[in-house]
Order: C-alpha cells, then sequence, then structure tokens
C-alpha cells in the first residue's frame, strides 16, 4: 500500500486565517512551524488507483499532487472514490469540488453519513455529476471497486476509523473519542497508524481564550496526560505512529516546542503534508 498525506490540519488549516496565536504566527513567518491544509489522505493498493480519505475544502490544490493511475483523454480524474469518516463540513466540502467529474462521484460511508449528507451536499451533486454512494457496515470488510484495498469501517465514537488492507494494514482515524478494548486491539495489528492528532490538552482552546468547549466535548481524546491518546502510541514500538488533524492552537506544530518534543520521544510521529509511507 502507498499512502500520502494530503492535508495534515484540523478545520481552518494552518495558520488559521483568523487565528494570531503563537503557532499561527510562527507559520506565518516560516520559522519554527510548516503550514500544513485541511485533513485528508490519499491511498493506494499494490494494483487499483488512488482513492481519496474525506474531501477537504483544500481538495483542489491537493488533488494536483497525484498522479492519476491511468490518463485516457484530456480529463482523467486522479482518485476512483471517496471514503468519508464523518459529514463534518471539514471533511465533506471537498465533495462539490468534484463537480465537474464526467460519472457519478463514488462515494463510501456508512448509513449516517449519508443520511446527514442527502439533503445538502449530495443533493447539490445530483445536479452536476451525480453521486454513486457506496455504504460500508461497520466492522464488515469490503473491497474496494478496481483495487486491490479493502477497507473496513469501526466506530471511533463521533465518528468513523477505518482499516485498509492489501498485504499490510494500515489505520485511519481523525477523529478519536476514547480508547476502549477494540481500538486498542485494531491500532496494535496495524502496521502503519494515522490517528487523532488534534489537541495537546483537554482545555486547549480555554488556555488561550478562544473557547470553554474541551477537547472531549467535540470528539477528541487529547494527547497528554496519563490517559491521553500519546502514551498509548508510546506502547505500540511495532508499527508505525503518525499524528493527523492537528488543531492550529495545538503547540506539538512547532518544531522546537516541548510538547513536540515529548512527542519525538514516543517515538510518534508529525505528519505533515506530502508525507508518503509505503506498507
Amino acid at each position: 500500500m502507498r499512502v500520502r498525506v494530503l492535508g495534515s490540519a484540523a478545520g481552518g488549516g494552518f495558520p488559521q486565517w483568523n487565528c494570531r496565536c503563537e503557532m499561527c504566527e510562527a507559520a506565518r513567518v516560516g520559522e519554527r512551524a510548516r503550514p500544513r491544509t485541511q485533513s485528508s489522505l490519499a491511498i493506494r493498493g499494490a494494483e487499483g488507483p488512488w482513492f481519496l480519505v474525506n474531501a477537504s475544502p483544500d481538495l483542489r490544490q491537493q488533488l494536483e499532487t497525484i498522479t492519476p493511475a491511468h490518463v485516457d483523454g484530456v480529463r482523467t480524474s486522479p482518485v476512483a472514490g471517496v471514503l468519508l469518516t464523518d459529514a463534518e463540513i471539514d471533511h465533506t466540502a471537498g465533495l462539490l469540488l468534484l463537480r465537474e467529474s464526467e460519472a457519478p462521484v463514488r462515494v463510501y460511508g456508512d448509513a449516517g453519513i449519508e443520511r446527514a449528507l442527502r439533503s445538502t451536499l449530495v443533493r447539490m451533486l445530483q445536479r452536476f455529476c451525480g453521486v454513486d454512494w457506496q455504504t460500508l457496515e461497520p466492522e464488515r470488510a469490503r473491497p474496494l471497486d478496481g483495487s486491490s484495498l479493502v477497507v473496513e469501517a469501526f466506530d471511533a465514537g463521533e465518528a468513523t476509523g477505518l482499516v485498509f488492507r492489501d498485504g499490510g494494514v494500515v489505520t485511519y482515524v481523525p477523529a478519536l473519542a476514547g480508547l476502549d478494548e477494540g481500538v486498542l486491539t485494531r491500532l496494535a495489528a496495524s502496521d502503519a497508524v494515522l490517528v487523532d492528532g488534534t489537541f495537546w490538552r483537554d482545555d486547549d482552546l480555554a488556555r488561550l481564550g478562544i473557547s470553554d468547549r474541551r477537547a472531549s466535548d467535540m470528539g477528541h481524546l487529547p494527547l497528554s496526560g496519563p490517559d491521553g491518546l500519546l502514551a498509548a502510541l508510546a506502547g505500540m514500538e511495532r508499527q508505525r505512529r503518525l499524528l493527523v488533524h492537528i488543531n492550529n492552537t495545538n503547540p506539538i506544530l512547532l518544531e522546537d516546542s516541548p510538547e513536540r518534543r515529548q512527542v519525538v520521544r514516543a517515538g510518534v510521529e508529525v505528519a505533515y503534508d506530502g508525507l508518503e509511507i509505503e506498507v
């Protein structure tokens, strides 16, 4: 399998247009932090085309970085379909940018995601190229059409996690509400894990005076603390572990921060746009 991180930031991107926190200011001046687009992934099996995982508002520029598997004619899509982990606008707004497609856009997602999008994005796309919706049933493996990839969706709290198999195993969970036995077992059985790095602390936003909402209120398990995600990842030494969906307020974005050093010591990587791995 070949995996390419198209976007590694959470909603709003990095730097966020209306934020003047230390992290965003560092990215603007090009020191200590690199800019990032909003969370999205491309994945390809040993055989077959690329598939997109989540369609961010930054999709147009992200797709420019992918070379189509086959070029036939003037217009060729670089991806054969889109898999969705939830119905959040940060992960679905990019679907509208696919409206020029010559064939209906093939979208994979669970029944709840389809219900949430049916009267909005799906309805709008139907007026242009159309939508070929493929329902993913939880914990049921499914081959992706025209590909050697097999995908399995699982519950990650308020969103869906996706496990991809094609010889190796890659697990993608950009929004993870908590760690139960089922999630831990899936992560431990993977060769590579790309997982929720949204917040460092549960009260990141409150500390900056931005909002009273906590990470847990938004369906994200923070990284720090004895019960945080980083502690769990530190014990998984066999896997390649990468943090994605990183919020602009998270200090791990600063390459010289103490928090970033903790991540590195745990053997975990902070993903960035354009990062590619093979499994």
